[in-house]
This record gives structure tokens, C-alpha cells and sequence, in this order.
């Protein structure tokens, strides 16, 4: 897409048209100002000239989730997938092109950090499933760490929370961060109620540093104590996502120390079955089920999230891995 002239097309414009002109595009989700026919004809004949509606996407589909390729103007790509459940579609949004964090486990990383989304880059990936298919919640899960892009992240959740645009709740949506300290600070003075969501896979820094070089610079003590003054500000419920990594993070030694660091009446942990690389593997159910007894018995608020779209490598941690 390519919304960068509108406020420029609409300034000669009455007030009303700029909220109109928002209903058509994120709630009615229009893909061709043609139609558009509650506009003037010489506006929309403006519009179809200089700010195309069009998003290029390869699509793959599976039977719980959906991917999207998109292609962006300087021929970049980025990834995007709606997972369909019961209570629900979420869209799982990507926040860059590749990301500079290099998380060992996760595909992404291979490719390294091309550049940030721009607002509209980020916007059209819930756009392009709000086309055909209800949108319930949106999570910025996706490539890239949306703190590191902080300003275009904010202003796309306000304009998903805005009652013109795709007016999705606060509460339906979630940002996850690596642990980027200064992003968890500057959210917690938002005033925004959506959730917050911390990347963590191992309960102790040495794991941590090997697994997600990122930690050097954020140990586990700032991060936490980060989070703490967070939930203070916010009184919002915080969760840790964990993904189990056969005999890497897996063991009841590994849970112990988790349990220990996780134990506070807001932190809620989210424990994923790896999605297998080459590299890494998934645990056992057994052993899974193991560990998350093991929380749930230690009093830890313990959750397992289910995995969509594996096969068409659109899980947790595969984004890149295959196009």
C-alpha cells in the first residue's frame, strides 16, 4: 500500500471525509477506491492515482493458520500469519525485516536486520487478513523486536485500538519483546492496556546469554526487575514465553530454576513445544507435561500455547525458514 499522501490529499478536504476515508479502509477493508462509491468521483479518481490500496502477497494456507510473503516497494519481504481458532482469528504481525538480535533458536535471525517497517508496512499485514476474515486479536510476535521499532509499533496499535480504524480492544493486543529494557520502561508510561509479552527460554543468564545473545546487554535481574516496575505502573498481568528445546532447556533442573524466578502472582508462563529445526528439537510430550506439572505444582501460573501452522512453516520461531 501506499497511504504516505493522504493527509496531503485530504487537508482540501471537509473534517468528516478523514474519518470517513479511515471506516473504508480498515473497517470496510476496500481494495479499490473504485469502489468506494459514498466518495466524489474526481476524490476517488485522486486516491486510485496516489495511494494504491494494493498489497502484494504470496498466501499459503493450512488447515489453523494462514502465511503471508508480502513484497514491499524496495522489494523486501516480511511475513505475517493469521492463526484461526475457536474464539477467534488472531494476526501475528512482523515489526522489521529480518532482526539484528540473533537469537540461536529462531530462523529469523539467520538473515540479520534489513530495516524497520514502516506504520502502513505494519498496518497491511492485519489489513490483508481483515479482507477476508474477522479480526479478534492482534500480536506482535512476528519477525523482528518491535522495542527496536518502538515508534511505528505505537502508532499502529493506537490506529488498531482507534473505534475508526479497526477498533480491536487493548486488550486483544500483545507485543513481544526480547527483553528490551528501555521499550518495557517507555510502554509501562503508555497509559495503554494491552499486554505485554517477554521472550525468555531459559531461567538462569548463562542459558540465557547462549541461547539469546541479546541478554548480555539485558540480564535476567534488569529485565525482571524492568517488569516489576511495569506491573507496579500498569497492574497488568505480564507473561514469559518459553519455548522447551529438547535437552537444552528441557530438564527438571531447568524448571526448578525457572520456578524460582517465576514465582509472583502477575507473571504467567507460556510454555511452547519447539517447532524442530535444524539445530534445535522439540521435546517429548512426556517430558513437556513433566515440566509443566512440575511449575503448576511450585504454584507457577503455567499455560501451553498450541502451535499453528507448522506446516507451512508459519510456528513459532520459523519465520525465513521457508518460503
Amino acid at each position: 500500500m501506499n497511504l504516505k499522501n493522504l493527509n496531503k490529499i485530504l487537508e482540501k478536504e471537509p473534517d468528516f471525509r478523514k474519518k470517513q476515508i479511515e471506516k473504508l479502509i480498515y473497517q470496510k477493508a476496500i481494495e479499490d477506491w473504485n469502489n468506494a462509491t459514498e466518495l466524489p468521483l474526481n476524490l476517488r479518481k485522486e486516491l486510485s492515482e496516489k495511494t494504491s490500496l494494493k498489497i502484494k502477497a504470496k498466501l499459503v494456507k493450512s488447515k489453523d493458520a494462514e502465511k503471508a510473503l508480502i513484497r514491499l516497494n524496495d522489494n523486501y519481504q516480511t511475513e505475517t500469519v493469521l492463526m484461526k481458532h475457536n474464539k477467534g482469528n488472531t494476526v501475528c504481525v512482523s515489526s522489521q525485516v529480518g532482526c539484528a538480535l540473533g537469537c540461536k533458536f529462531c530462523a529469523t535471525a539467520k538473515i540479520g536486520l534489513k530495516r524497520n517497517l514502516e506504520t502502513e508496512e505494519i498496518l497491511e499485514q492485519v489489513l490483508l487478513f481483515k479482507r477476508n476474515y474477522k479480526i479478534r486479536n492482534v500480536v506482535f510476535m512476528g519477525m523482528g523486536e518491535p522495542f527496536l521499532n518502538y515508534e511505528n509499533v505505537l502508532s499502529v496499535i493506537k490506529i488498531i485500538n482507534s473505534k475508526n480504524a479497526f477498533n480491536i480492544g487493548a486488550r486483544r493486543i500483545s507485543i513481544s519483546t526480547a527483553g528490551i529494557v528501555e521499550g518495557i520502561e517507555k510502554l509501562s508510561n503508555e497509559k495503554l492496556k494491552i499486554n505485554l509479552a517477554i521472550s525468555l527460554h531459559a531461567g538462569n543468564n548463562k542459558l540465557r546469554e547462549r541461547l539469546m545473545p541479546i541478554s548480555k546487554k539485558y540480564p535476567l535481574e534488569l529485565v525482571l526487575k524492568t517488569v516489576n516496575t511495569y506491573i507496579k505502573k500498569t497492574k497488568r498481568k505480564v507473561m514469559f514465553e518459553y519455548a522447551l528445546m529438547k535437552n537444552v532447556n528441557d530438564s527438571l533442573k531447568d524448571a526448578k530454576e525457572l520456578s524460582k524466578i517465576m514465582n509472583h502472582p502477575l507473571y504467567m508462563v507460556n510454555l511452547i513445544k519447539y517447532n524442530d529445526t535444524k539445530e534445535f528439537k522439540a521435546p517429548s510430550k512426556e517430558r513437556i507435561k513433566e515440566f509443566k506439572d512440575f511449575l503448576k505444582n511450585q504454584g507457577i501460573n503455567t499455560t501451553e500455547r498450541y502451535r499453528f501452522g507448522r506446516d507451512i512453516w508459519a510456528g513459532c520461531g520459523q519465520l525465513c525458514l521457508k518460503k
